[in-house]
């Protein structure tokens, strides 16, 4: 998949609202480009209280989310708030535990899924250039992560 069709898969799931970061709303200069997608199927969450259930990003955050080394050309990182269940499920460990074995993923490689590497403690999952081996698995996870984030919204009323 490449990011075009990422938006697209997740753009048609039911209330969500994507952003796609840049001068002209008020992003910082260092997430330009990147997608950020919420549930909020009335429009009407302010931009304030709205959290990404899933993101695109196309670079690194200096000082800060460097690991990925996505300043390389060609190259986004997907990142899916898969939830606990699912992040225990994918690497045998919580979410809480995920940090002190970081260095067992490569968080550089392409079509590979592993923990976030700054967000595992939150269930977070990312890969690099979703392909053959993780495009599945990516849709069914951005799909969950879409059904936690209505879910959340529900109970918040």
């Amino acid at each position: 998949m490449d990011e075009n069709e990422v938006i697209e898969f997740v753009s048609g799931l039911p209330g969500v609202v994507s952003l796609t970061a840049s001068a002209a709303d008020g992003s910082p200069e260092s997430a330009w480009g990147d997608t950020f997608f919420f549930y909020d199927p009335d429009g009407d969450i302010p931009d304030t209280h709205r959290f990404p259930f899933a993101t695109i990003v196309g670079s690194n955050y200096k000082g800060f989310d460097e690991a990925s080394d996505l300043d390389r050309p060609g190259i986004f990182r997907v990142n899916v708030a898969a939830g606990r269940s699912s992040f225990e499920s994918l690497f045998g460990r919580s979410p809480k535990d995920a940090a002190e074995h970081l260095s067992e993923y490569d968080v550089a490689a392409s079509d590979v899924l592993f923990p976030h590497p700054n967000y595992a403690s939150q269930a977070w999952v990312s890969v690099i250039n979703p392909a053959e081996r993780t495009t599945a698995e990516l849709r069914s996870l951005l799909e969950l992560a879409h059904d936690l984030a209505r879910k959340r919204h529900d109970r918040r009323g």
